[in-house]
């Protein structure tokens, strides 16, 4: 396994190459057309492809023994996947250096590598650059990428806050989250779905976390929604990049959090998003999803909220949106930082949603 533990080792111990590369190397820069993005990525700066929300991938096939990567530093945290083998985290978000080894000593031939950044990126606002291969060596041709499409549309859950922790009470760092190991992902892997992540800790349908009664609509979701980054007004998605089979939205959670809550506003929001999200995207299956951090009556406010506003286009004929709702969690399987699903709980809630999405989608 030495081909990929060096991503955990060799760049801090000085690995020969790691900081600039030799010259007879060959650069792949990140603007190469045989290189495939999935996700939200801004490529105002094709050189320097930028993305801030979880779950970004960048895939491509290689030849050669070794591959590394160049990026931004001090700016995200990666899952690193070399063919079928294990994937390794890569940091960097505490490396000074641009340049990280990925593998070396691999097989003579053709390989994949498929990069996932599993952190919010919109302090951080991570960029890519491009790979570094052996002296000699390419790009070989963009590997096959899954047919079928999930959007997951989320808070803290659906990043993988949290999820590596594991005290409850342990505040939110990037160390600790893993959008690999989220619902979402785990959901998306086993579906053999690509999928892409609109998604921030702390936000709600009409009102994030611990905001006033009414809540707060211009720093909600759906304000924020048509933006390729995170609150970045300057580049509007392009939906015709990515077109989902099905959308799946888990908000609710924050609107009901700390203090009181306008019931009538969030289901006010729900129903405004969903047209939103129908306008978008015509022939979606879309999915409003509850859990698991509630209960209660938070549960019951969002639960009917959401049964109201389905109820309500199905009447109307559109018979491609319903309801789903997670297990709540109790504390049986473990918790991650600030009482956030851990990685078990969030295995669970894949296990509840993936058969749920193969019948409904017929996959």
């Amino acid at each position: 396994m030495r081909n990929l533990m060096v991503i955990a080792i060799s760049c801090w111990l000085g690995v020969q190459g790691c900081s600039a590369g030799k010259q007879a190397e060959t650069f792949v820069p990140a603007s190469d057309k045989r290189i495939a993005y999935v996700g939200r990525v801004s490529f105002a700066n094709s050189e320097a492809p930028l993305f801030t929300y979880p779950g970004v991938q960048i895939i491509a096939g290689f030849e050669g023994t070794s591959i590394r990567m160049k990026a931004k530093p001090k700016s995200a945290y990666y899952m690193a996947q070399i063919d079928e083998q294990e994937p390794v985290k890569v940091d960097f978000y505490h490396r000074e250096d641009s340049v990280l080894l990925l593998a070396d000593s691999l097989t003579e031939g053709e390989h994949t590598i498929r990069l996932t950044h599993v952190t919010e990126g919109y302090e951080l606002r991570p960029e890519f650059y491009g790979f570094i291969l052996d002296p000699g060596k390419d790009l070989t041709e963009t590997p096959a990428l899954p047919q079928r499409k999930i959007e997951f549309i989320g808070n803290s859950i659906t990043c993988g806050y949290g999820v590596e922790a594991t005290v409850a009470t342990a505040p939110f760092t990037y160390d600790t989250e893993n959008h690999y190991f989220s619902f979402a992902a785990l959901t998306a892997r086993a579906l053999e779905a690509q999928h892409v992540v609109v998604a921030r800790s702390g936000i709600g349908i009409f009102r994030n976390y611990n905001g006033p009664y009414d809540g707060k609509p211009e720093a909600a979701m759906p304000a924020l929604y048509d933006y390729t980054n995170f609150e970045d007004t300057t580049q509007v998605w392009d939906y015709s990049r990515f077109t989902p089979d099905v959308v799946c939205v888990n908000l609710g959670t924050n609107d009901t959090s700390v203090g009181r809550y306008n019931k009538a506003k969030l289901r006010e929001a729900y129903a405004g998003f969903l047209r939103h999200l129908r306008n978008r995207y015509p022939n979606a299956t879309i999915v409003m999803m509850s859990g698991c951090m509630l209960s209660g009556q938070r549960m019951k406010d969002v639960e009917e909220a959401q049964d109201a506003v389905v109820a309500e286009v199905n009447r109307k004929g559109d018979k491609r949106v319903v309801r789903f709702t997670f297990s709540p969690q109790d504390g049986s399987l473990g918790y991650g930082a600030s009482y956030h699903p851990s990685m078990q709980q969030q295995a669970k809630m894949a296990a509840e949603l993936t058969p749920f999405l193969r019948q409904l989608m017929g996959w």
